[in-house]
C-alpha cells in the first residue's frame, strides 16, 4: 500500500486524504508533501495502467501536432499563447465546474484536489496580464473549445464515472510536459522571471510532482470500477486526447494565418496588446469579423481570382495612358 505524509501524520493513498486547509489555529494554508514508502506492484488491470497503455497513441499523435511541435521548439508567437491561454481557461472552468458538482460521488470523490490541481483562478491571473484588467469582456470561446467544454459538462453531469477520464488527461500532463512548456514559454516570448504570464503551470501547493502522481494514480486504481467501466474512462481519456488535437490544430490555423500577414500584405503582427477581435484585418483572419464589415467584404472580393485579373489589367490601362500621356 502507498502512504502519504500529511501534516506530520503517515496516511494511506487509497483513503480519501483532506486537502490542504488552514489549520485550526488560523495559520495559513499547508503544502502537502508526499512521500512514499511502500507501493505493491502495479496490475496490468489497474486503471492508471489501462490508461497509459490506451491512451499511447493518441499521446503520441498528440506530442506530433503542428502547434505542439512548434511550441517545442520556442516558435511561439505571443498571440497565439494568449488564445491557447484562453483555451485552456474555458476548458478548465467547465472541468472544474463539474469536479465540484461531483466532488462527493465515490467514483471521483478520491480524486478531487481542488487545493492542490485546480487550474482556473492560475488561468485568470495569467489572463488578466496578458489582456488587462477587462480580460474577461476580450476573450471568447473557439468552436473547437466549445465542443470540449460541451463534452466535459455532459459527462459531468451525465456519465459522472467519465470525468476521472478528463482529470488525468489534464492534470498528469500539466505535472509532466506542462512544465517543459512552462520553460519554452517564458524563454521564447521573454515572460518575467516572477512568473507573469505562465502560473498555470505553477503548482504552489503540490513539493514533489513525481510523488503527487504516484498517489493520483493509487487513487485511481482504488476506485471501485468494473471491467466495463475502465474501458469506457479509457474510451473517453482517447476522446479527450482527441478534443484537445482539435483545439491544438485550430491553434495552428491561426498561428500560419498570423505568420502569412507579415510575409504576404506586410501587415506587422499584432503586438499582443489588447483585444485583437476588434482588428479588423484580424478578425478577418479569425473569421469574426461580421458580413456587414467593409473591410472583410473589400479583402474577401480582393481575393477572387477574377477580381485580381481585372484589376491587373487596369492597371496596365493606368500605365499605358500615363505613359501616353507623358509623351
Amino acid at each position: 500500500m502507498c502512504f502519504v505524509y500529511f501534516r506530520g501524520r503517515l496516511i494511506p493513498a487509497v483513503t480519501t486524504m483532506p486537502a490542504a486547509q488552514e489549520s485550526p489555529e488560523g495559520g495559513e494554508e499547508d503544502t502537502l508533501h508526499y512521500e512514499e514508502t511502500e507501493d505493491d506492484a502495479v496490475s496490468p488491470m489497474d486503471l492508471s495502467e489501462l490508461l497509459k497503455e490506451g491512451t499511447k497513441e493518441s499521446h503520441d499523435r498528440a506530442e506530433n501536432t503542428q502547434f505542439v511541435k512548434d511550441f517545442l521548439k520556442g516558435r511561439i508567437k505571443k498571440e497565439l499563447f494568449k488564445l491557447a491561454t484562453v483555451a485552456l481557461y474555458f476548458t478548465y472552468s467547465a472541468l472544474e465546474e463539474e469536479m465540484d458538482h461531483n466532488k462527493d460521488n465515490p467514483l471521483f470523490a478520491p480524486l478531487y484536489f481542488p487545493v492542490e490541481l485546480h487550474r482556473r483562478e492560475a488561468l485568470a491571473k495569467d489572463l488578466k496580464y496578458f489582456y488587462g484588467e477587462d480580460w474577461k469582456e476580450k476573450i471568447q470561446c473557439s468552436e473547437a473549445t466549445q465542443q470540449y467544454v460541451d463534452r466535459i459538462h455532459h459527462v459531468g453531469q451525465h456519465e459522472p464515472e467519465l470525468l476521472v477520464a478528463h482529470a488525468y488527461t489534464r492534470y498528469m500532463g500539466d505535472l509532466s510536459g506542462g512544465q517543459v512548456l512552462k520553460k519554452v514559454a517564458q524563454r521564447a516570448l521573454k515572460l518575467p522571471s516572477t512568473e507573469e504570464g505562465i502560473q498555470f503551470y505553477v503548482f504552489d501547493n503540490i513539493s514533489n510532482a513525481q510523488q503527487f502522481k504516484q498517489l493520483y494514480r493509487a487513487r485511481m486504481n482504488a476506485l471501485d470500477l468494473d471491467k466495463n467501466t475502465k474501458e469506457r474512462i479509457v474510451e473517453e481519456a482517447n476522446k479527450a486526447f482527441r478534443f484537445n488535437m482539435q483545439v491544438f490544430d485550430e491553434l495552428d490555423k491561426v498561428g500560419r494565418s498570423l505568420g502569412e500577414e507579415a510575409q504576404d500584405g506586410g501587415v506587422p503582427v499584432h503586438d499582443g496588446k489588447g483585444d485583437i477581435r476588434k482588428c479588423p484585418y484580424y478578425a478577418d483572419k479569425l473569421g469574426t469579423a461580421g458580413p456587414s464589415c467593409p473591410f472583410h467584404a473589400a479583402v474577401g472580393l480582393a481575393r477572387q481570382p477574377l477580381v485580381q485579373l481585372v484589376l491587373a489589367a487596369c492597371m496596365a490601362m493606368a500605365a499605358g495612358a500615363a505613359a501616353w500621356y507623358i509623351l
